[in-house]
């Protein structure tokens, strides 16, 4: 394939989905899929971690070919894998980006692993990269990255994007070393955040404790004669893959199979990471109130909670997983009945098309985390949904997509997760909800669902740091139909 003027397109991330790998369940969909389609229409490289662990870290780079695609990954040693992904990466920076400051360790030596990992992972992939490509960092486990492929005299457009949210400076200062870290920062040229929240509070930042000059307009940071642009590009599904997903028969026999087992009580689902962040306690806390508040709707409806286990050797993971565990089997203890089951606790995943059959057989949606970047369930949740009968989407005020998906109360019922009561009157009012109600919040989401949608984020973000991008006076990328605003060389 001839390569367009603009270079080639570089992915750098922590892990990799390589091509062995792309053949399993979900595994090429959503963000892989676009930055796949954009690696084999652009030509490019996607490097990063290989998942395996050795005795020592050599940079040793694997290359692999499948598809158009080339990927590049490295392995790392065990003391890597402690320091840099469990340690700094899981231990501090995801913890304080998600608002718990309860949780956050600060280690010198974890902080020291996070530093030594991105300076191996610069010195791998810079040979790879050429004058005129494309380099595209993902998210807080390669913050400082720019700042190494820069030291090594790479003068190539740069962007990163941060798939979590950024915290409020009150916030982000109790962070040892925050000022070198987004110092760091600078040496992008396009930074990308998920919502105006997030993107405003790094401008904060910036303005407050850095003493950079900030546009709030165009987004621009000029510090020590340097100028970075913030944007916001709101991350999306894959809205025809997903579909499509939707219209086989793997899809139709998950929505029957959980159709018969409900015995016609009304469903309501959750899928999430077993993760702190994504409120599943409180969550659970807020089912419990509704059935102290309605013991006689118990047979009304059953909540289904789909929750495959992450990160299995930080803690606090371990934590969430034994307090949910235990709130589970209080609740059923309490409200079961020999032939009823409140809550099913289900601890593994599932594919996207059995997702997609369950989310179209359940009527609520239930998606209530204390503090996410996006939550691409909830869009799911709405996309999988039958026009003709839909059903009603709960999201937690804390989610990014509630920015999108929960405007002048006209889509999603919003919520604040932390609250059992307001969690109890939401699924009164889902269950109760007349159809005209429901279809008309229906309509309120599914348009900004279908449209922005994750092969508009990647287009978008690749061609603002290409620096063809729409309207340049704005904080957002141009939105729309893409091929009004076609990149060079397509």
């Amino acid at each position: 394939m001839e390569r367009s003027a603009i270079g080639r397109l570089i992915v750098i991330s922590n892990r990799v989905a390589v091509p062995q790998a792309r053949g399993a369940a979900g595994a090429q969909g959503g963000l892989a899929g676009a930055l796949n389609s954009a690696l084999s229409d652009q030509g490019g490289i996607w490097f990063g971690w290989s998942g395996q662990e050795s005795e020592e870290a050599s940079g040793t780079i694997n290359l692999q070919r499948s598809d158009g695609v080339t990927t590049a990954t490295i392995d790392l040693s065990s003391r890597d894998v402690d320091e840099y992904y469990n340690g700094y990466a899981n231990s501090t920076l995801w913890p304080l980006f998600h608002y718990r400051l309860d949780l956050t360790r600060y280690e010198r030596e974890t902080g020291k692993g996070y530093e030594r990992v991105n300076e191996m992972f610069a010195e791998s992939v810079s040979p790879l990269i050429e004058p005129d490509d494309l380099v595209w960092v993902h998210d807080y486990h390669l913050l400082p990255l720019g700042e190494r492929l820069r030291a090594r005299g790479m003068t190539n457009r740069i962007g990163f994007f941060l798939h979590i949210p950024w915290p409020p400076t009150r916030l982000f200062v109790s962070l040892p070393y925050h000022e070198r870290l987004v110092a760091a920062m600078m040496q992008y040229d396009l930074i990308g955040f998920q919502t105006d929240e997030w993107r405003d509070s790094f401008l904060q930042y910036c303005r407050k404790e850095m003493g950079a000059e900030v546009n709030e307009v165009t987004g621009e940071i000029t510090l020590d004669g340097r100028t970075v642009t913030a944007r916001t590009y709101p991350i999306g599904i894959d809205w025809d893959t997903f579909q499509a997903e939707g219209r086989t028969e793997e899809a139709h026999r998950a929505e029957q199979r959980l159709v018969s087992s409900t015995r016609h009580r009304v469903a309501m689902i959750g899928v999430d990471r077993l993760d702190y962040s994504k409120g599943l306690p409180e969550r659970l806390d807020g089912i419990s109130r509704f059935l102290e508040q309605n013991p006689e709707r118990v047979r009304d409806f059953v909540f289904i909670q789909i929750a495959p286990p992450s990160r299995e050797d930080v803690q606090s993971y371990q934590d969430i997983r034994h307090t949910l565990e235990q709130k589970t089997g209080q609740l059923n203890g309490a409200y079961s009945e020999v032939d009823l089951l409140p809550i099913r606790y289900v601890n593994r995943g599932y594919s996207h098309a059995e997702l997609f059959g369950f989310f179209r057989a359940c009527k609520i949606g239930l998606v209530t985390p204390l503090r996410d970047g996006m939550n691409l369930v909830a869009k799911e949740y709405v996309a999988a949904q039958d026009p003709e009968d839909p059903g009603v989407l709960i999201l937690s005020r804390f989610a990014g997509a509630a920015e999108q998906l929960g405007k002048d109360d006209k889509g999603a019922v919003l919520v604040n997760p932390y609250s059992p009561d307001d969690l109890s009157h939401a699924i009164r009012l889902a269950l109760d909800m007349p159809l005209e109600e429901r279809k008309a919040r229906y309509q309120a989401m599914i348009g900004t669902i279908r449209e922005d949608n994750i092969q508009w984020w990647t287009e978008a973000f690749r061609r603002d740091l290409a620096g063809h991008g729409g309207d340049q006076g704005s904080n957002q990328p141009a939105r729309g139909n893409l091929q009004l605003v076609p990149l060079p060389g397509a």
